[in-house]
């Protein structure tokens, strides 16, 4: 009998599951990444009891590590680096090896909004406990440096005592609520969202139901087009409906870092008074949904990249709002970027003056006289600007050259060099554990040499400078952004320099198309080279530039040698 020669049929292999994401509405709980775990094993919101009862008095070596390294974040804390400790070492040391035992402390300034008791008190904790440190952050809020934990305590008491807070300041919680400085005196608001931004701190900041997110949350919330509305996990701009009138046009997952994406119209309109309840269930979508696996993919842009913007808003009506929102056309943009600097009319008649420190650093010191300034120009009111500057409102016509000139002589600008306007820069080595280069002190430097060397030119052009990968100065949306790097100089020593991003920018006028920009291959400049550089490239521009060509659009057309 002849044998069957033919195979035998194995079983087609089971489909693979699909790995979770770590999304609690799909009850994806496990494993947790350390991050997860810390917020699992307790509430952030409940180390401050431990850091007011037992850290204050046992001091920085009775701190435990989680709470540190962790927890501390949700009450705006942040240990800072070591003085002495190079770029080259920050990717190979220990988190208690980098360290310093003092911490920098994050005040929150929701929508900018100071008056002058809250700016004093800052400038005054500044001065007593951080060595006259004060830096104006692209988020509109104040960091303070060489914080002790014993201090710590009291520093809150003043705070909240003048109803400023650094609750959620850090941590994987809704951040600082960006707003329009000008929010309420603008002439061309139609409708001022402060209460809308009150009502959601005073809802949801603090509120355990949302303090632990996959990782941070950004708002931003503004009926002008002056806050870096498409770089947020949620965004607010204001629109005119053309049945229901003013409201706001809702934009979602915007965010920077190593994997920038700009956020996305929903295509909705939310009328002044929906906004907290619209923001609430963003939030909780964003609880439930976002992935919470891998650190590198826990933002919400993420998510939306993945589901689109249709399955995302039908998620959000149908199990968060409970209700369809209204169609919505998109927002109508100014002619140009409004950035507030100089003197400007309010709708009350008198006038708000905006100006500029260099690269957002300031101090107490000048926080101290700018509150003097403010006062003898009968002014109680200053703002902070997403674009580290500053603003004091209500200023007669008669005052307005005296406040001009008090602001210059304590370092405030309120007519800069189009380099002194347009030139960001994040923290740096000098605090930033994270950070490869000084950037602040290289900010201060290259703006002084452009305004020797270029003291006439013509036109606005931004310059952020970072000192590492995460975009905490906006680099890649910058027409020019330096992101801090080791490179190799003319004698192959490794020193501090930048990898150069040009031609990037937001959609903050009418014409401009957000985008980030040339990355040309091995483009770089050390520290030392980048006045020279920039300086290169500014006349190369002025040179080769159209009749009314901005910066951005010379770069997409101009040859390569000409960048470099």
């Amino acid at each position: 009998m002849a044998l069957d020669s033919t195979p035998a049929t194995k079983p087609a292999p089971a489909p693979r599951k699909a790995r979770g994401e770590g999304q609690w509405a799909l009850g994806h709980r496990e494993p947790l990444n350390p991050n997860e775990r810390i917020k699992k094993d307790d509430n952030p919101l409940n180390v401050r009891a431990r850091i007011e009862n037992i850290y204050a008095h046992t001091g920085f070596a009775g701190i435990d590590p989680q709470d540190l390294r962790g927890r501390f974040r949700w009450w705006g804390l942040y240990t800072q680096r070591k003085a002495g400790i190079d770029g080259g070492r920050t990717a190979v040391l220990e988190p208690h090896e980098l360290e310093d035992e003092y911490f920098m402390l994050r005040v929150r300034v929701d929508g900018g909004a100071l008056n002058l008791a809250q700016l004093r008190t800052i400038a005054e904790i500044s001065t007593e406990f951080g060595r006259d440190t004060a830096d104006i952050t692209d988020r509109q809020n104040i960091q303070l440096h060489w914080i002790r934990v014993e201090d710590v305590p009291e520093i809150w008491r003043r705070l909240e005592a003048v109803g400023l807070q650094t609750t959620e300041a850090c941590g994987d919680c809704p951040r600082v609520v960006l707003g329009s400085p000008v929010a309420g005196v603008s002439t061309e608001e139609v409708v001022d969202p402060t209460p809308a931004i009150d009502e959601i701190l005073e809802r949801y900041v603090g509120d355990p139901r949302y303090s632990n997110l996959p990782r941070k949350f950004k708002t931003s919330i503004s009926w002008l087009a002056d806050t870096p509305y498409e770089v947020n996990d949620i965004s607010l701009l204001g629109v005119e409906h053309p049945v229901h009138g003013p409201g706001f046009d809702l934009w979602v997952g915007g965010g920077l870092s190593t994997n920038p994406r700009l956020a996305e119209r929903l295509g909705v309109w939310v009328p002044l008074e929906e906004i907290p309840d619209v923001w609430e269930a963003v939030v909780g979508l964003y609880r439930d949904y976002g992935y919470r696996r891998l650190r590198t993919r826990a933002r919400l842009k993420f998510l939306l990249a993945d589901w689109g913007v249709a399955k995302f808003r039908e998620i959000l009506e149908k199990e968060y709002l409970g209700r369809a929102l209204l169609d919505g056309p998109s927002a109508d943009l100014p002619g140009k970027p409004i950035d507030h600097i100089g003197v400007h009319k309010q709708t009350d008649g008198r006038n708000y003056v905006g100006a500029a420190p260099v690269v957002g650093r300031s101090s107490g010191t000048q926080l101290s006289g700018l509150a003097d300034l403010a006062a003898a120009h009968d002014s109680d009111r200053v703002r902070l600007t997403p674009y580290q500057k500053l603003l004091v409102l209500d200023v007669a016509d008669d005052k307005v050259e005296s406040l001009v000139e008090g602001l210059r002589g304590i370092g405030l600008e309120a007519r800069p060099s189009a380099w002194r306007r347009g030139t960001m820069a994040c923290t740096g080595i000098e605090y930033c554990k994270l950070a490869i280069v000084e950037t602040k002190a290289r900010g201060e430097e290259l703006v002084a040499r452009l305004e020797e060397q270029l003291r006439d030119f013509d036109t606005d052009i931004s310059i952020h400078i970072n000192g590492c990968p995460n975009a905490c100065a906006r680099t890649q949306v910058a027409d020019i952004g330096l992101k801090g790097m080791l490179v190799m100089n003319s004698h192959g020593e490794q020193v501090e320099g930048f990898q150069v991003h040009l031609g990037g920018g937001l959609g903050m006028a009418q014409g401009q198309t957000a985008g980030f920009g040339r990355k040309l291959r091995g483009l770089k400049a050390t520290a030392e080279e980048l006045p020279g550089y920039v300086e290169r490239l500014a006349r190369n521009y002025l040179a080769g530039r159209g009749d009314g060509e901005s910066f951005a659009d010379w770069v997409i057309r101009a040859d390569e040698e000409l960048l470099r």
